[in-house]
């Protein structure tokens, strides 16, 4: 993935299409998509992002995916978006209000596609997005119709807070949720 300076400069702002179905058991959501996620294409695509790692490690999916593989989570019910779409180098270029419309429009898109769980991967951007200035990482009360919310720490490397092993955890805990509704 040897992109340089200038090839991901000229992907800020590019959207990156969903991966998304009706009906799925968890929709992923990040916060917006990075400059390296936007020039390739692929969710969750910057080296040191653990995203993909810890969705194997918490047993969403059976093996280790590369984010080129991110259309194989659908068999999983799995899909991935973001709150707010246009790609960044980093979040904290997106204002409150990018992140309310954001928010908005998301529900609109649960609306629509019914999944059981919306995981937004941030919990200070659900905070924002839903203005819920209280939230905590784990299962929310706010529902979206019948799509229950869950929020889970972000995987970027930059969040040093969470290890591998600690987000691992939680993300398990969606995962024992969303698979235990049959």
């Amino acid at each position: 993935m040897g992109f340089t300076p200038e090839e991901l400069r000229a992907a800020r702002d590019r959207l990156v299409p969903d991966v998304a179905a009706s009906g799925l058991r968890v929709l992923f959501c990040g916060i917006n998509p990075g400059l390296m996620t936007a020039a390739t294409g692929h969710h969750f695509a910057r080296p040191g992002n653990r995203f993909w790692p810890v969705l194997h490690a918490s047993g969403f999916t059976p093996r280790l995916f590369a984010p080129a593989e991110q259309e194989e989570l659908l068999a999983h019910g799995l899909g991935i978006t973001n709150v707010v779409a246009r790609a960044t180098a980093k979040a904290d270029e997106l204002s409150a209000e990018e992140y309310r419309e954001g928010g908005r429009l998301l529900a609109e898109k649960v609306d629509r596609l019914r999944p059981r769980w919306l995981a937004v991967a941030g919990v200070t951007a659900y905070r924002v997005a839903f203005g819920d200035k209280h939230a905590a990482i784990g299962p929310q009360q706010r529902t979206l119709g019948g799509t229950r919310i869950w929020a889970l720490p972000n995987p970027s490397g930059l969040n040093a807070h969470w290890t591998l092993a600690t987000m691992a955890e939680e993300y398990g805990r969606l995962r024992t949720a969303a698979f235990a509704e049959d």
